[in-house]
């Protein structure tokens, strides 16, 4: 048979990917961080996952099914909405505020821009925030374990705020043996599920690595060595920079926007964390530059081959 040179419209690499495959492997990542929240807080943080995960997947089908459109709860972005949602909130929060939060993060965030692949926002994150503002008491009510060190954990503020003085130990601080929200406190839980991602190619460690390492050289910078452990591992940002941060919608396409958009969000949270009057400072500097992600796109495009360079 001759062989035809066949021209056809792009992508012209294909591999099986599936929306389903790759949420299936952030859930995998997850579930290390899972176990934790439940070692470290109690059976109730399974509870409170539970709760949003099954509010998220509900939303997502009741609201399909009444605009009479295709129903996506089998692609498992729901799910995944769900327990990135759990692991931003306090183990001690109301159940009917966290299935508040996950009305605004599916039916607000998500479809009303269109569904998976138009939202502007991580819907996630953005059911966080509407929490945050909305019931800031209830979103700081943080739950404090006993140290590894035989000191108990602070009662009063989370590490970022008390640690500013006396930091608490690096292996405290490692383990999640101190207050927080369910996701952000046990760094090796969050790290494992790294490495699965990386590994299974489901996401590029460029965005982690640059935002983290920004977050880093400034800590050593305008505070010193002492204190720089306590911003990578005190906080939301190991968390932030792995599940939320590398969404594939609302973040850049290119390694040099991947770059750019990990050194904005690492400036943007030193800024808050250190001139401004808040703790923490990650899930409004990715917010922020997802609203950036289109011009990062557009400048960091690369040039199709054999294409004329703007003169």
């Amino acid at each position: 048979m001759e062989n035809r040179l066949i021209v056809t419209a792009s992508p012209h690499i294909v591999d099986r990917s599936s929306t389903q495959k790759l949420m299936g492997n952030v859930i995998i990542a997850l579930l290390p961080s899972v176990l934790a929240s439940v070692l470290i807080f109690g059976l109730r943080a399974l509870l409170v996952e539970a709760v949003t995960v099954f509010a998220c997947v509900a939303f997502e089908y009741l609201y399909c099914y009444l605009m009479k459109k295709p129903i996506p709860v089998g692609d498992l972005s729901a799910v995944v909405t769900g327990l990135i949602l759990a692991m931003n909130l306090p183990v001690s929060i109301p159940l009917w505020i966290a299935v508040l939060g996950s009305f605004v993060a599916i039916v607000i965030t998500k479809q009303l821009f269109g569904g998976i692949g138009f939202n502007l926002a991580n819907p996630a994150l953005m059911g966080r925030l509407f929490l945050f503002t909305s019931f800031t008491g209830r979103m700081t009510e943080w739950v404090f374990p006993q140290s590894l060190s035989g000191v108990d954990a602070l009662s009063s503020a989370t590490p970022l705020v008390a640690g500013q003085t006396t930091p608490l130990p690096v292996l405290d601080l490692f383990l999640g043996v101190h207050g927080g929200v369910l996701g952000e406190t046990c760094s090796l839980a969050i790290l494992l599920g790294f490495v699965y991602l990386v590994a299974t190619k489901t996401i590029s460690p460029a965005i982690p690595v640059t935002y983290v390492g920004t977050v880093a050289v400034l800590a050593l910078v305008f505070i010193g060595p002492s204190h720089v452990m306590l911003h990578v591992l005190g906080g939301g940002l190991l968390f932030g920079a792995v599940f939320m941060a590398t969404d594939y919608v609302t973040s850049p396409f290119t390694l040099k926007g991947k770059i750019v958009f990990g050194i904005g969000m690492g400036v943007i949270t030193w800024a808050i964390r250190y001139w401004g009057n808040m703790a923490e400072g990650v899930s409004y500097a990715i917010l922020l530059m997802n609203l950036f992600v289109p011009y990062i796109n557009d400048l960091t495009r690369q040039k199709p081959l054999g294409g004329a360079k703007k003169k």
